[in-house]
């Protein structure tokens, strides 16, 4: 059998080493997601005034908005354990067993990509999800025996970036299923200034700002921008970052003022010049840019749609009228563009 160590994360029930990490451990410290965080924290609040494990919940929504750190945060204020690992990590039954019959009561266990767990696996849990057991077979050929291993009350959280792709009965079977959104550049102003104190620097609230609005909506993404200003501003000789300095980042960066990247600004760049703002198919996209249509698809495009510079049509991508006159004054004339 595999050994569990390679296959889960135990963070016991003081998290205090996820605190070098720069990762929330209180409701407090979680910024955004205003409304989840209050049905979260009646639940979690709730299942331990009862001394009971809370509901099973399904959490999904984007990569990169914080389902891991919520997870955790629940297991600091139920001051419980909780075990992490990957659904395609669960190659067979054992691994899933091994995992389950550790955990002991109200303990946490979180799987991150829980649509991609095999249907074998999958089928296990449904018994340790609703009757807190598992069905283990012992020896092989007509010597076979069925043993009902017990287990403790235990919470599963899963956490998924495509919802429809986990089935019905896996579905059905949590209690609590919820959804995080985009976050706004409000929230996600705080959130810089917050990994920023963490690193030991100062930026300006412009400065916040401007960093927040290049996020893409993602907690993730901001954090690592931070980083990388951080440096900037390291070799500058300065760690009090100001709203021209971080402007001057985000340029050698290769982010504009819009918050788009290179590749955004090829895609939209490509439409107008070729195809007089659209409509062109995926592929053809893909080809002219030498990027797979996959990771336009799902990296590049959601983000241009939300800024309403791109909008999918059955005839293929194309830029809305309304958007067509300012980025053409935007790319007419720059180096590399509409020359």
């Amino acid at each position: 059998m595999q050994d569990q160590n390679e296959l889960v994360m135990n963070l016991g029930s003081g998290l205090e080493e996820r605190v070098n990490d720069f990762v929330p451990t209180t409701f407090d410290d979680y910024l955004g997601q205003k409304k989840l965080k209050e049905k979260i924290t009646v639940y979690t609040q709730a299942a331990k005034m009862r001394s009971e494990s809370l509901d099973h919940m399904l959490l999904f929504g984007p990569p990169g908005l914080g389902k891991t750190t919520l997870a955790t945060i629940m297991a600091h204020v139920m001051e419980v354990n909780i075990k992490i690992c990957s659904g395609p990590m669960l190659e067979r039954t054992g691994d899933l067993v091994a995992i389950l019959s550790s955990l002991e009561s109200r303990d946490i266990l979180f799987i991150d990509e829980i649509h991609r767990m095999p249907i074998a696996v999958e089928e296990v849990m449904y018994s340790a999800m609703e009757q807190f057991c598992v069905d283990v077979i012992i020896g092989q050929g007509a010597g076979a025996q069925s043993v009902n291993v017990p287990l403790n009350a235990f919470t599963l959280i899963g956490a998924t970036t495509k919802s429809g792709s986990i089935s019905a009965p896996l579905r059905s079977r949590f209690g609590i299923t919820e959804r995080l959104d985009f976050y706004e550049s409000d929230s996600l102003q705080q959130i810089v200034q917050q990994s920023c104190g963490f690193l030991g620097i100062t930026i300006s609230g412009d400065g916040a700002l401007a960093i927040a609005q290049c996020s893409r909506g993602t907690p993730r993404i901001a954090k690592k921008i931070v980083r990388r200003v951080r440096d900037f501003a390291q070799i500058r000789g300065t760690s009090s970052i100001s709203t021209d300095l971080t402007n001057e980042a985000l340029i050698f960066l290769g982010i504009d003022s819009d918050g788009l990247c290179r590749l955004d600004n090829m895609i939209l760049e490509k439409l107008l010049a070729h195809f007089g703002g659209g409509p062109a198919g995926l592929e053809t996209i893909a080809s002219m840019l030498g990027e797979d249509k996959e990771t336009i698809e799902t990296v590049y495009e959601p983000f241009l749609m939300r800024k309403g510079y791109l909008e999918r049509t059955p005839r293929g991508r194309q830029i809305p009228q309304s958007a067509v006159p300012y980025l053409t004054k935007k790319y007419c004339g720059q180096q590399g563009f509409l020359d």
